[in-house]
Protein backbone atom coordinates (compact mmCIF):
# COMPACT_ATOMS: atom_id res chain seq x y z
CA UNK A 1 0.00 0.00 0.00
CA UNK A 2 1.11 3.55 -0.71
CA UNK A 3 0.45 6.27 1.86
CA UNK A 4 0.53 10.02 2.20
CA UNK A 5 1.50 11.63 5.48
CA UNK A 6 -0.98 14.29 6.55
CA UNK A 7 0.03 17.57 8.17
CA UNK A 8 -0.40 16.11 11.65
CA UNK A 9 1.75 13.04 10.95
CA UNK A 10 -1.13 10.61 10.35
CA UNK A 11 -0.63 8.19 7.45
CA UNK A 12 -3.50 7.90 4.98
CA UNK A 13 -3.77 5.30 2.19
CA UNK A 14 -3.52 6.86 -1.27
CA UNK A 15 -6.18 4.51 -2.59
CA UNK A 16 -9.47 4.04 -0.80
CA UNK A 17 -12.96 2.74 -1.49
CA UNK A 18 -15.89 5.14 -1.72
CA UNK A 19 -19.54 4.28 -1.09
CA UNK A 20 -21.21 7.32 -2.64
CA UNK A 21 -24.62 6.31 -4.08
CA UNK A 22 -24.21 2.77 -2.76
CA UNK A 23 -27.69 1.72 -1.54
CA UNK A 24 -27.77 1.06 2.21
CA UNK A 25 -28.89 -2.52 1.63
CA UNK A 26 -25.86 -3.20 -0.59
CA UNK A 27 -23.23 -1.37 1.43
CA UNK A 28 -22.14 -4.19 3.72
CA UNK A 29 -21.61 -6.56 0.79
CA UNK A 30 -19.73 -3.99 -1.27
CA UNK A 31 -17.44 -2.97 1.59
CA UNK A 32 -16.73 -6.60 2.46
CA UNK A 33 -15.80 -7.22 -1.19
CA UNK A 34 -13.54 -4.16 -1.11
CA UNK A 35 -11.85 -5.35 2.08
CA UNK A 36 -11.31 -8.77 0.51
CA UNK A 37 -9.74 -7.05 -2.51
CA UNK A 38 -7.29 -5.32 -0.17
CA UNK A 39 -8.82 -1.92 0.57
CA UNK A 40 -8.35 -0.58 4.07
CA UNK A 41 -9.51 3.02 3.56
CA UNK A 42 -13.31 3.45 3.39
CA UNK A 43 -14.99 6.78 2.60
CA UNK A 44 -18.61 7.45 3.50
CA UNK A 45 -20.74 10.42 4.59
CA UNK A 46 -23.77 11.21 6.69
CA UNK A 47 -25.64 12.21 3.54
CA UNK A 48 -25.05 8.79 1.95
CA UNK A 49 -27.22 7.10 4.60
CA UNK A 50 -25.00 4.02 4.57
CA UNK A 51 -22.67 4.53 7.53
CA UNK A 52 -24.35 1.56 9.25
CA UNK A 53 -23.44 -0.73 6.38
CA UNK A 54 -19.82 0.33 6.61
CA UNK A 55 -19.81 -0.43 10.33
CA UNK A 56 -21.45 -3.82 9.79
CA UNK A 57 -18.86 -4.74 7.18
CA UNK A 58 -15.91 -3.78 9.36
CA UNK A 59 -17.31 -5.74 12.28
CA UNK A 60 -17.95 -8.79 10.10
CA UNK A 61 -14.50 -8.63 8.50
CA UNK A 62 -12.92 -9.70 11.77
CA UNK A 63 -9.93 -7.44 11.15
CA UNK A 64 -8.58 -5.13 13.87
CA UNK A 65 -10.02 -1.61 13.83
CA UNK A 66 -6.53 -0.11 13.56
CA UNK A 67 -6.08 -1.67 10.12
CA UNK A 68 -8.72 0.64 8.69
CA UNK A 69 -8.81 4.31 7.78
CA UNK A 70 -12.42 5.51 8.11
CA UNK A 71 -13.69 8.79 6.69
CA UNK A 72 -17.10 10.41 7.03
CA UNK A 73 -18.44 13.87 6.24
CA UNK A 74 -20.77 16.21 8.12
CA UNK A 75 -23.78 17.21 6.06
CA UNK A 76 -25.07 20.78 5.84
CA UNK A 77 -28.21 20.05 7.89
CA UNK A 78 -25.86 19.23 10.78
CA UNK A 79 -23.89 22.48 10.46
CA UNK A 80 -23.10 24.44 13.60
CA UNK A 81 -21.32 23.47 16.80
CA UNK A 82 -24.07 21.60 18.65
CA UNK A 83 -25.56 19.76 15.67
CA UNK A 84 -22.16 18.86 14.24
CA UNK A 85 -20.87 17.44 17.51
CA UNK A 86 -24.04 15.38 18.01
CA UNK A 87 -23.93 14.14 14.42
CA UNK A 88 -20.34 12.93 14.77
CA UNK A 89 -21.27 11.01 17.89
CA UNK A 90 -24.09 9.37 15.89
CA UNK A 91 -21.68 8.52 13.08
CA UNK A 92 -19.38 6.83 15.58
CA UNK A 93 -22.24 4.67 16.82
CA UNK A 94 -23.45 3.84 13.32
CA UNK A 95 -19.98 2.70 12.29
CA UNK A 96 -19.42 0.83 15.57
CA UNK A 97 -16.15 2.54 16.34
CA UNK A 98 -14.64 4.62 19.14
CA UNK A 99 -12.84 6.94 16.75
CA UNK A 100 -12.79 8.11 13.14
CA UNK A 101 -9.62 8.58 11.14
CA UNK A 102 -10.86 11.55 9.15
CA UNK A 103 -13.92 13.80 9.39
CA UNK A 104 -14.66 16.41 6.72
CA UNK A 105 -17.14 19.24 6.36
CA UNK A 106 -19.10 18.04 3.33
CA UNK A 107 -20.02 21.43 1.85
CA UNK A 108 -19.06 25.07 2.68
CA UNK A 109 -22.60 26.06 3.67
CA UNK A 110 -24.28 26.98 6.93
CA UNK A 111 -22.31 27.62 10.09
CA UNK A 112 -19.21 25.73 9.05
CA UNK A 113 -17.16 27.71 11.56
CA UNK A 114 -19.18 26.13 14.36
CA UNK A 115 -18.90 22.76 12.68
CA UNK A 116 -15.14 23.07 12.51
CA UNK A 117 -14.93 24.04 16.18
CA UNK A 118 -16.81 20.87 17.11
CA UNK A 119 -14.40 18.83 14.97
CA UNK A 120 -11.40 20.48 16.63
CA UNK A 121 -12.73 19.59 20.08
CA UNK A 122 -13.36 15.96 19.17
CA UNK A 123 -9.89 15.85 17.60
CA UNK A 124 -8.40 16.99 20.90
CA UNK A 125 -10.47 14.37 22.72
CA UNK A 126 -9.04 11.63 20.52
CA UNK A 127 -12.29 10.71 18.78
CA UNK A 128 -11.03 12.01 15.42
CA UNK A 129 -7.47 11.50 14.16
CA UNK A 130 -7.58 14.14 11.39
CA UNK A 131 -10.01 16.82 10.24
CA UNK A 132 -10.57 18.63 6.98
CA UNK A 133 -13.05 19.86 4.39
CA UNK A 134 -14.73 18.82 1.16
CA UNK A 135 -15.82 20.87 -1.85
CA UNK A 136 -14.04 23.96 -0.54
CA UNK A 137 -12.76 26.03 -3.46
CA UNK A 138 -9.57 28.07 -2.95
CA UNK A 139 -11.45 31.04 -1.45
CA UNK A 140 -13.45 29.00 1.07
CA UNK A 141 -10.41 26.85 1.85
CA UNK A 142 -8.27 29.91 2.63
CA UNK A 143 -11.08 31.25 4.82
CA UNK A 144 -11.20 28.13 7.00
CA UNK A 145 -7.42 27.76 6.90
CA UNK A 146 -6.94 31.17 8.49
CA UNK A 147 -9.81 30.65 10.94
CA UNK A 148 -8.79 27.20 12.16
CA UNK A 149 -6.66 26.40 15.17
CA UNK A 150 -6.06 22.89 13.80
CA UNK A 151 -5.38 23.31 10.10
CA UNK A 152 -7.35 21.20 7.59
CA UNK A 153 -5.45 18.04 6.75
CA UNK A 154 -7.48 17.16 3.63
CA UNK A 155 -9.64 18.89 1.04
CA UNK A 156 -11.75 16.42 -0.91
CA UNK A 157 -12.76 18.01 -4.21
CA UNK A 158 -13.79 16.92 -7.69
CA UNK A 159 -10.52 15.93 -9.34
CA UNK A 160 -9.93 13.82 -12.45
CA UNK A 161 -8.02 13.90 -15.72
CA UNK A 162 -10.46 16.43 -17.18
CA UNK A 163 -10.44 18.65 -14.07
CA UNK A 164 -6.99 18.49 -12.49
CA UNK A 165 -7.54 21.33 -9.98
CA UNK A 166 -4.14 22.89 -10.69
CA UNK A 167 -4.92 26.18 -8.92
CA UNK A 168 -6.44 24.46 -5.88
CA UNK A 169 -3.45 22.12 -5.67
CA UNK A 170 -1.07 25.08 -5.49
CA UNK A 171 -2.88 26.56 -2.51
CA UNK A 172 -3.27 23.22 -0.77
CA UNK A 173 0.39 22.38 -1.22
CA UNK A 174 1.42 25.80 0.10
CA UNK A 175 -0.49 25.25 3.33
CA UNK A 176 0.23 21.55 3.74
CA UNK A 177 -3.27 20.25 2.97
CA UNK A 178 -3.66 16.97 1.07
CA UNK A 179 -5.88 16.98 -2.02
CA UNK A 180 -8.27 14.04 -2.29
CA UNK A 181 -10.36 13.25 -5.35
CA UNK A 182 -14.03 12.52 -5.37
CA UNK A 183 -15.28 11.47 -8.77
CA UNK A 184 -11.93 10.23 -10.12
CA UNK A 185 -13.85 8.76 -13.07
CA UNK A 186 -15.42 12.16 -13.87
CA UNK A 187 -18.90 10.80 -13.18
CA UNK A 188 -18.56 8.96 -16.53
CA UNK A 189 -18.38 12.24 -18.47
CA UNK A 190 -16.36 12.65 -21.70
CA UNK A 191 -16.66 8.92 -22.39
CA UNK A 192 -14.20 8.29 -19.56
CA UNK A 193 -14.14 4.51 -19.94
CA UNK A 194 -13.68 4.58 -23.71
CA UNK A 195 -11.73 7.83 -24.06
CA UNK A 196 -9.34 7.35 -27.02
CA UNK A 197 -6.28 8.88 -25.34
CA UNK A 198 -6.75 6.98 -22.09
CA UNK A 199 -7.44 3.77 -23.98
CA UNK A 200 -4.42 4.12 -26.26
CA UNK A 201 -1.97 4.86 -23.45
CA UNK A 202 -3.37 2.16 -21.18
CA UNK A 203 -3.20 -0.44 -23.95
CA UNK A 204 0.60 -0.12 -23.97
CA UNK A 205 0.63 -1.46 -20.43
CA UNK A 206 -2.29 -3.87 -20.67
CA UNK A 207 -4.53 -1.58 -18.61
CA UNK A 208 -7.98 -0.10 -19.03
CA UNK A 209 -8.87 3.56 -19.52
CA UNK A 210 -10.18 3.63 -15.94
CA UNK A 211 -6.93 2.24 -14.55
CA UNK A 212 -4.95 4.76 -16.57
CA UNK A 213 -7.01 7.65 -15.21
CA UNK A 214 -6.56 6.46 -11.62
CA UNK A 215 -2.83 5.87 -11.98
CA UNK A 216 -2.35 9.38 -13.33
CA UNK A 217 -3.99 10.83 -10.24
CA UNK A 218 -2.04 8.59 -7.88
CA UNK A 219 1.26 9.62 -9.44
CA UNK A 220 0.12 13.24 -9.24
CA UNK A 221 -0.02 12.82 -5.42
CA UNK A 222 -3.81 12.84 -5.34
CA UNK A 223 -5.61 10.50 -2.93
CA UNK A 224 -8.41 8.67 -4.74
CA UNK A 225 -11.55 6.82 -3.60
CA UNK A 226 -13.04 5.09 -6.67
CA UNK A 227 -16.40 3.42 -6.26
CA UNK A 228 -17.55 0.20 -7.89
CA UNK A 229 -20.18 -2.39 -7.04
CA UNK A 230 -18.28 -5.10 -8.93
CA UNK A 231 -15.54 -7.02 -7.14
CA UNK A 232 -13.48 -7.62 -10.29
CA UNK A 233 -13.28 -3.86 -10.91
CA UNK A 234 -12.41 -3.24 -7.27
CA UNK A 235 -9.52 -5.65 -7.73
CA UNK A 236 -8.45 -3.97 -10.98
CA UNK A 237 -8.38 -0.59 -9.29
CA UNK A 238 -6.56 -1.86 -6.22
CA UNK A 239 -3.88 -3.54 -8.33
CA UNK A 240 -2.64 -0.10 -9.39
CA UNK A 241 -1.19 0.60 -5.98
CA UNK A 242 1.19 -2.34 -6.22
CA UNK A 243 2.99 -1.38 -9.41
CA UNK A 244 4.15 2.22 -9.09
CA UNK A 245 7.53 1.83 -10.80
CA UNK A 246 6.09 -0.07 -13.74
CA UNK A 247 3.69 2.78 -14.40
CA UNK A 248 6.19 5.63 -14.51
CA UNK A 249 6.27 5.48 -18.30
CA UNK A 250 2.48 5.64 -18.54
CA UNK A 251 2.37 8.67 -16.26
CA UNK A 252 4.93 10.56 -18.34
CA UNK A 253 3.22 9.64 -21.60
CA UNK A 254 -0.12 10.83 -20.36
CA UNK A 255 1.25 14.02 -18.82
CA UNK A 256 3.00 14.99 -22.04
CA UNK A 257 0.14 14.28 -24.37
CA UNK A 258 -3.08 15.56 -22.90
CA UNK A 259 -5.11 17.62 -20.44
CA UNK A 260 -2.34 20.17 -19.80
Amino acid sequence: MEYVTLNNGIKMPKLGYGVYQTPPEDTKRCVLDAIDAGYRSIDTAQAYYNEEGVGEALAESGLPREEFFLTTKIWITNAGYDKARASIEKSLKKMRTDYLDLVLIHQPFGDYYGTYKAMEELYKEGKIRAIGVSNFGPDRYLDIQHFAEIKPAVNQIETHVFQQQKTAKEYLKKYGCQIESWGPFAERRNDMFTNPTLTEIGAKYGKTAAQTALRFLLQSDVVVIPKSDHKDRMQQNFSLIMILKLWSGLYLSFKERCFK
